[in-house]
């Protein structure tokens, strides 16, 4: 079918998806006792679910080990960020989240000059001055700038998906996409279940306790997200997919207002979204 071969197809469900997502997140962090085993049951739903679509997307596998090594590294950093976001999204409101969410692309158009000899354009940097912008305006509060403990812990999350991001680029390029979905959430999720010694009884409770219609929800479409962005990028141009999938930014703001009554500081959150689509289109051009 012509409409499953069109990049504004996987785009739009893109949109769909994070919006879904990041909505129910926040719903299943208010109820959430354990963030840690919240985090591993998200994930666990996620990578799981995820892999339906691979009779129609395929399951295929690397075959050079060095790609698995670079794969397994970044993995540990998502882990790792995975693992924080949960904390920050329990923290602040989700248009405030999704701010954040921006932060990686200034990391790795920063890395991307100095680790992988890319040339210096001043757009792109101009670009990732306005995303910073962006997070500033959203926590300068009273005249002054506000540092509290989401904003600190957000920035490393997203440091360290900025250097998971850098470590796997491509990789998604030989594989299916479903299977790479899976393993960059399934694989993060033991590690955090090991890693914090989580019970299972702690899982089944988060789930059993929790706002399970939240839980499925975004458990589900966390996968269906990835894949959806990925196909995008791999149907479409670069300069063009980036701004529009940007725009979840200013949809959240929308959505949290009207349906999670997040009503502080709109003016601001417009504003910053809007910059932030701003920046996307410079750094890509």
């Amino acid at each position: 079918m012509k409409i499953l071969n069109s990049w504004v197809t996987f785009i739009v469900l893109y949109l769909v998806f994070e919006v879904l997502y990041n909505q129910n997140y926040k719903r299943a962090t208010k109820d959430s006792r354990q963030n840690g085993a919240l985090t591993v049951l998200l994930e666990l739903i996620g990578g799981t679910t995820v892999l339906v679509l691979c009779p129609f997307m395929g399951f295929s596998f690397p075959t050079d080990y060095k790609i698995w090594i670079f794969l397994g590294l970044a993995i540990i950093f998502y882990a790792i960020a995975g693992r924080l976001n949960t904390n920050v999204m329990k923290g602040v409101e989700v248009s405030t989240y999704c701010i954040l969410r921006q932060i990686p692309t200034v990391f790795t158009t920063i890395g991307g000059v100095l680790f992988f000899g890319e040339d210096f354009i001043a757009t792109r940097f101009i670009g990732a001055g306005l995303i910073i912008l962006s997070n500033v305006i959203i926590f300068f509060k009273k005249g002054d700038f506000s540092i509290n403990k989401y904003l600190l812990i957000g920035l490393l999350a997203n440091l360290l998906t900025s250097v998971g991001r850098m470590l796997d680029i491509s990789i998604s390029d030989h594989m299916s996409l479903p299977v790479y979905s899976s393993l960059v959430l399934l694989i993060p999720a033991l590690l955090t279940w090991g890693a914090e010694r989580i019970k299972l009884k702690d899982i089944i409770s988060e789930y059993s306790n929790g706002n399970k219609k939240s839980i499925l929800i975004s458990g589900c479409v966390w996968g269906f997200m990835m894949v959806s962005l990925l196909k995008a990028y791999q149907l479409g141009q670069v300069t063009t997919v980036a701004p529009l999938a940007a725009l979840s930014v200013l949809v959240n703001v929308v959505i949290g207002y009207i349906f999670l009554n997040e009503r502080n500081n709109l003016l601001k959150k417009i504003i910053s979204a809007v910059i932030i689509v701003v920046a996307i289109v410079l750094i890509k051009i």
